[in-house]
């Protein structure tokens, strides 16, 4: 078989091969999966997404090629390890850190209410399978993947639907039992979250090991359900250390640097929250199969610096990670967002309706967080598996269903005819509602303006905060989460490649949050801000470096229009068509090429559209720049 050959099979078996309970040599399998899409338009599309990723590793070894003729490796690797060194000395292993995870949570559950599917090969989900049993696992079936699949590789698969209602209840009281020994815990999603419980073990006298199996215990009288543990010193270790036992069991990674090291260096680097499959393979093109091999390569690295973060790998080797566990603050939270997966659909009445729904969850999703916003993007996936959106700024905040029904309408005509299998709505550009009554109940507590000129000056600026958004509001919206159109699609794995680690819309009732310690890591900005964003990878300052300044951005002066990508999260001078013409190259790696090369708009005149051309610009040189891993990197203040 090919190099090729290869990668392809490898890139069509989905991103969820790292799943506890699949069977370790997954080749017959993967051939399944194969053959089953062949002439499929998700064969062809995946096709042409793993001969992009091939055409980046061509670029990148010539470059690295390149450097090397000139380079000093010597003087480098003395230079990296200086920095290992500085990060080895902020190690802290003083707390103790669990990530805790359920065990296949929704097919649990369904077990609890019908006993007869223990031991049963089943899935739950709709097109796209969101949880499958233990038993479905062992012939190769996992989240993420198309049913159709699915059922190919058990054809006496069992498909239920999915009850969000029943999955949220159970949720709420599981977590109810955790925070009990930590009442600062990070939720992480419906059934999982991470936690400290450093003082809870000192005031009760009880070891870490101890600690974790009363809990754990406690969940099991109280739910009937299973949990799986990771107690490690940090929110890395403890997540990869979760799936360590799994099911229903723990793992204690020692508190000690060498041991901690040595748990590294053989762990595959697609273990490694946030890496992804494209990932994987790029690090895999230059020698990095396991977080061993960093070190090995890491004048590699640093001279490929645009293409990987230097910063986000050493941790990775050494291990190191965040020991700060906080419950996400709303102020953390861009964007509120509803989609559904279906069967393909191209009859229009039929796309409206399923918008209509989608708009009424939203609407409820909104009041009940206490959002509102001004940006509203509409989503839509087509039966080639290409995830495209349209967005539109607006100059009032909204949250009613009339209102976002009717927006989205109004972008999702404008793209008919299309033959879609997703749609999705997200509100970006939020205002806390919940902030504003705060507010306005502590008016009534100020102290009079003590001038004419400084009363004049205040009703001056309360005039204008309709107008204009709050110094708060528009840093909030620079970088927009794709968090809630987060999905497990077998055929798409752009979101989750960005954030492999992170639940599912699908996967989750209203209410839940993604990852917030994954999310930092993305590859992307997009898609590394989630609702709650808290680093697993800690920024440790070194003393050289220096405070980093903003410089302001001139007004616009195209058309005096200002608006937000809800993907890469870059201001742009344009109107709604510039943006969306932006939304599309940065959905599309693929299309930087042709990007590059495509004529810019123009007017009916002939002359270029300006904010076209400004667009058109910032997106090609965005895409070729935007380094791998800048995620964790920008955390580094670097």
């Amino acid at each position: 078989m090919s190099q090729a050959s290869a990668s392809l099979l490898k890139r069509l078996a989905g991103p969820s091969v790292t799943k506890a309970g699949l069977a370790t040599d997954q080749s017959a399998i993967n051939a399944v999966i194969a053959e089953v899409s062949k002439g499929s338009k998700f064969y062809e599309n995946e096709k042409r997404k793993d001969q992009a990723v091939t055409e980046k590793i061509e670029k990148i070894l010539k470059e690295r090629d390149e450097l090397l003729k000139y380079a000093n490796i010597e003087r480098i690797e003395h230079q990296v390890d200086n920095i290992i060194a500085e990060l080895e000395a902020n190690r802290d292993i003083s707390q103790y850190i669990v990530h805790f995870d359920m065990d296949s949570f929704f097919a649990s559950v369904e077990i609890l209410h019908d006993p007869s599917l223990k031991d049963k090969a089943f899935v739950v989900g709709g097109s796209v399978v969101s949880t499958a049993s233990y038993a479905a696992r062992k012939f190769g079936v996992r989240s993420g993947m198309a049913l159709f699949v699915a059922q190919k590789l058990c054809p006496t698969l069992i498909a239920l639907d999915t009850r969000h209602g029943v999955y949220g209840d159970i949720s709420k009281d599981i977590m109810a039992i955790i925070r009990k020994y930590d009442p600062e815990m990070c939720v992480a999603g419906c059934d999982e979250g991470y936690l400290n419980i450093t003082s809870y073990c000192e005031e009760n006298s009880m070891s870490p090991d101890d600690c974790v199996t009363q809990m754990r215990r406690e969940v099991f009288e109280a739910t009937k359900l299973t949990v799986s543990a990771g107690i490690a010193p940090n929110m890395v270790l403890a997540k990869i250390c979760s799936d360590k036992n799994k099911p229903n069991g723990q793992f204690h990674l020692p508190f000690e640097k060498d041991k901690i090291i040595d748990f590294m260096h053989d762990l595959p680097i697609r273990k490694v929250p946030g890496v992804g499959r494209v990932q994987e393979r790029l690090l895999d093109s230059i020698g990095i199969k396991n977080c061993g091999d960093i070190y090995t390569h890491r004048a590699v690295v640093h001279l490929l610096g645009k293409h990987f973060s230097l910063d986000y790998l050493l941790h990775a080797y050494l291990g190191l990670g965040s020991t700060s566990v906080q419950p996400g603050q709303r102020e953390e939270r861009k964007s509120v967002g509803v989609e559904r997966t279906f069967d393909p659909i191209s009859d229009q009445d039929k796309l409206i309706a399923k918008l209509d729904h989608i708009a009424q969850v939203l609407e409820e999703d909104l009041k009940h967080g206490g959002w509102t916003g001004k940006t509203i993007t509409l989503k839509y996936k087509l039966d080639t598996f290409q995830s495209m959106s349209r967005a539109k700024s607006l100059p009032r905040y909204i949250s009613k269903k009339a209102d976002l029904f009717a927006i989205g309408k109004e972008l999702l005509l404008a793209e008919m005819p299309l033959r879609i299998r997703l749609l999705g709505l997200r509100v970006t550009n939020l205002k806390d509602l919940k902030l504003a009554e705060s507010a306005g109940i502590k008016r009534f507590f100020k102290s009079a303006p003590d001038s004419p000129n400084k009363k004049r000056r205040l009703s001056h600026d309360q005039d204008n905060v309709d107008a204009t958004d709050s110094a708060a509001e528009q840093s909030g919206s620079t970088s927009v989460s794709v968090a809630p159109f987060r999905e497990t699609s077998f055929f798409d794995d752009d979101a989750l490649e960005s954030a492999p680690y992170q639940r599912a819309a699908s996967h989750e009732p209203s209410g839940s949050q993604p990852d917030p310690a994954v999310s930092a890591l993305a590859s992307k900005p997009a898609s590394s801000a989630g609702p709650l964003n808290v680093p697993i990878f800690s920024p440790i300052p070194r003393p050289n470096d220096k405070p980093k300044v903003k410089k302001s951005k001139p007004p616009s002066d195209v058309s005096g229009q200002r608006h937000d990508c809800p993907i890469c999260g870059k201001t742009l001078e344009t109107d709604n068509g510039g943006l969306n013409a932006h939304i599309d190259y940065c959905l599309s790696r693929a299309a930087i090429k042709e990007l590059a090369n495509a004529p810019a708009a123009t007017s009916q005149s002939g002359a270029m559209d300006r904010g076209a051309k400004q667009t058109r610009n910032a997106s090609v040189k965005a895409a070729k720049t935007a380094p791998f891993f800048h995620a964790a990197a920008k955390k580094k203040g670097r």
